[in-house]
This record gives C-alpha cells, structure tokens and sequence, in this order.
C-alpha cells in the first residue's frame, strides 16, 4: 500500500573556523591530551569566534543543504531547529535562520532535547511531512557549547564542541515496505527523575542567568549505554528490521566509549560506525548531522543504505531513527 514518506534529499554541516586542540587546554588547567583522549577519544573541537552566533552557524549548514538539493529558502515549507542555545530567549532561532534564507512563507521553530535534539527534531519533520502538512522540511541541529561551559571543571569543559548540520526532508511516495527510502520508524523517551545528571544550572524562570553544564559523567555513561542500545533496538523492530540489516550507526558524538560499547550492545561491528567525536567533540543537537554530512561527503554513506541514528541527552531524554538514505 502506497505511504507518503520524509526522504532525505540533501544535507550539509558548517563548523566555525577556530580549532581547539586538546594541548590548548593544558597551559589552562589541570589536564593533558592523554588524559582527554583516554576518555572521551577527542583530540580537537571547533569554537565559535567572538560575535558568532548559532543561528550564523545554523544558516551557514542550511544554506550547504539548499545548495547540495538545488533548492531555495522559498521551497522550504518548515524549518525545525534542534538548540539548547540560542541566540535569545525568544524569538526562535529558527524564525532567524528562515529569514537570513530568504524563505518568506511556511512556518519555524526551536526544539530542545539536549543532545537528543535533532532525534527529536526529525522525528516531529516526519510527522509533519506524513500528515500533509509540510512537503519540504529543514530539520538543523546547531550548538555554541562553547558559551556555556565551567571552564574550571576539566571534566566538561573539554569534551564540547560548536557547530552544525542540516538536513532537507521531501515527501515522496513510498510503497509502505521495509525498502522505501525515507523515514521508517522513530522512537523517543524521556525521563525527569534523572534531570540531575546533565543539566545547566541557571534559567530565565529560576535565576535569571544562563548558567553553566553541570554532569555526572560516569551516570551518564551508565545510563547513555543501555538506554541508546534500547531505544535503537525499538525503532529497528518498529520499522520491521534487524540489527543485520544496518549498514550505518550514526550515534550522538559525545564519547568514544559510549559510541563503542552501544555498536557492541547492538551487534554491530566497529566498522559500520559513523564516528567524528575525534575532530568535534560533542556538539549535542548538531553532532548527528555533522556526523552524517562529513559520512556522506566522504562517500561512506550511499542511496539506498540503512541508518540508525541515536542520541541520548540531558532530561534525561533519548531516541532514535532508522532512516533508508
């Protein structure tokens, strides 16, 4: 039976210019490129230039995506973006990024799930495209991390990253079976009794400040681990498909270690792996689609390939994709 489907046409990143090494971190505080490397696999990050903002780096991504589709900011109906830092408390960034486009009609807005942001944020695109309310949805993940970060806490402040990815959906007809291209099944979660274990500590309503990330890294881990093999295993039996026939994870790029440990959990080897934690750190919401713009522009990832993409994040709140490319 013939389905609408939310197919990926094109997808393009941008990363600021800076490019922080973990030596840069030495002169600063207690830590070493050993010691970084040993736990997370980061060996340099990108931060945003002074005055740069997230929706500078979020138009910089879209406008790589219109290009690699052929299309203009007016044959966007939606545009979704996946921050948990804006340029302001209100408006959305994204009403910023539809104008600095040039796309004049349809509808934008900001999503916030932490590091499960663009999980989050392509599940809500595929809903729209499926229910006939948007044909062409630009669904953007963009961080400056690099704002809000405790710079004497050397168990954070080196693990994050800025930058971004975006990604153009299309309504297409599919056949309603395992082989269309496009979405195929999502799944999302959330959990506030663990709101404690990543969170930063200030907000309009509770201290009129901004804060900075606070994290029980080795809870995290705990949790990232069981909870991502979870939920990739769902949405995989969601879309009536199984671990063998992955050809592509592209987890959130937090750490190298939850990256390994969750392939291994899911039966997939290494190799079949999209990982960039080493050259961008965790970029939270943007981290899978940088991860998936550098994949397709190396050739790693081809038409008619099976993705997994999954991301875990601050709420705590977690999800995943299977996507046909």
């Amino acid at each position: 039976m013939s389905m609408i489907r939310a197919v990926a046409v094109s997808v393009g990143h941008y990363l600021p210019q800076r490019v922080v090494s973990n030596e840069e971190f030495q002169s600063k505080i207690d830590t070493s490129d050993e010691w970084i490397r040993s736990r997370s696999g980061i060996e340099r990050r990108h931060f945003a230039a002074d005055g740069e903002l997230t929706s500078d780096l979020a138009v910089h991504a879209a406008k790589a995506a219109l290009e690699q589709a052929g299309l203009v900011g007016s044959d966007i109906d939606a545009i979704i973006l996946a921050t948990s830092t804006p340029d302001q408390t209100f408006p959305s960034t994204a009403t910023k990024v539809q104008h600095q486009i040039g796309m004049k009609s349809g509808f934008a807005f900001d999503i916030q799930a932490v590091c499960a942001g663009f999980a989050f944020a392509l599940s809500n695109a595929n809903a729209l495209v499926v229910s006939g309310q948007a044909k062409r949805v630009m669904v953007i993940g963009a961080e400056t991390f690099s704002r809000i970060m405790n710079w004497k806490d050397r168990t954070t402040c080196v693990l994050f990253g800025d930058g971004a990815g975006a990604l153009i959906l299309e309504a297409q007809i599919g056949t309603g079976t395992t082989k269309d291209r496009g979405i195929l099944a999502t799944d999302l979660n959330s959990d506030g009794q663990f709101n404690n274990l990543l969170y930063v500590d200030g907000g309009v309503s509770s201290t009129q400040t901004t804060g900075v990330l606070v994290m029980e890294g080795k809870e995290v881990f705990k949790h990232a681990v069981a909870k991502l093999a979870a939920t990739a295993t769902t949405a995989l039996d969601k879309a009536g498909l199984a671990h063998q026939d992955v050809d592509w994870i592209v987890p959130h790029q937090a750490n190298l270690r939850i990256i390994k440990s969750t392939a291994a959990k899911l039966r997939v080897p290494i190799e079949k792996v999209i990982v960039t934690v080493q050259d961008h750190g965790n970029t939270s919401a943007a981290s899978i689609p940088l991860a998936l713009s550098v994949a397709v522009n190396k050739g790693q990832i081809k038409k008619g390939h099976v993705l997994v993409a999954e991301a875990i994040g601050g709420g705590l709140a977690w999800g995943a994709i299977v996507l046909r490319w």
